[in-house]
C-alpha cells in the first residue's frame, strides 16, 4: 500500500473510534458540551499528527494519550484563567506554568504512590493507560463494580491529597 492509502485508511479507523473517544471524554467531563469539544480537539490533534502514529501499535491508546494530554493542558490553562476579572499584576502567579506543571507533577506522583497497590492498580489501569473497566477487571481477576469502586475511591484520594476534593461538592474539577 502506498503511503496516501495508508493514512487515508488510518483516518478511516480514527473515525471509527469516535463512540470509544466520546466515553473515555465522559471521565474528564459530565457536560455533553465538553465533551464534544475535547472529541474534536482530539480528532484534530490526530488528524494533523497521524505521520507520528507507529503502525503495529495501538491506535486507541494512542487517541486516548492524546485526549488525557489534551485535557491536561486545557485544565492547566483553566486552572491559570481568571475569568471575569480584570487584568492586574497582583493577580498573576508567581510561578511560571512550566515550573508550577513540575511541582503539580511531582505532588501527583507522590499522591499515586501513596495509594494502596489495588486501587493504584485500578486507577493507572482505567485513567492512565485508558484500558476499559472490563479489560481492568479482567487484569485484576475481580469484579467491574469492583474496579468501578476501586477507580473512584483512588481519584477522590488523590484530589484529597492535592488539595482539590471539593468543599463545594465539585471534587476540584471544573
Amino acid at each position: 500500500m502506498t503511503e496516501h492509502v495508508v493514512h487515508e485508511h488510518l483516518q478511516v479507523e480514527v473515525l471509527t473510534l469516535v463512540p470509544a473517544l466520546r466515553s473515555f471524554a465522559r471521565r474528564f467531563y459530565p457536560n455533553a458540551s465538553d465533551i464534544d469539544d475535547l472529541v474534536q480537539e482530539t480528532l484534530l490533534r490526530a488528524f494533523a499528527n497521524l505521520d507520528k502514529f507507529r503502525p503495529g501499535t495501538s491506535l486507541k491508546s494512542w487517541m486516548f494519550t492524546i485526549m488525557r494530554n489534551t485535557f491536561c493542558t486545557r485544565y492547566g490553562q483553566g486552572k491559570r484563567e481568571f475569568v471575569g476579572i480584570e487584568d492586574c499584576a497582583s493577580l498573576n502567579r508567581a510561578i511560571d506554568a512550566p515550573q508550577e506543571w513540575s511541582i503539580r507533577a511531582q505532588e501527583f506522583h507522590r499522591a499515586l504512590v501513596s495509594l494502596p497497590a489495588h486501587y493504584r492498580d485500578a486507577f493507572e489501569t482505567v485513567l492512565m493507560r485508558g484500558e476499559s473497566y472490563e479489560e481492568a477487571a479482567s487484569r485484576c481477576d475481580c469484579p467491574i463494580g469492583t474496579i468501578k469502586s476501586r477507580v473512584n475511591r483512588a481519584r477522590s484520594a488523590i484530589l484529597k491529597s492535592l488539595g482539590e476534593d471539593g468543599v463545594d461538592g465539585t471534587m476540584g474539577i471544573h
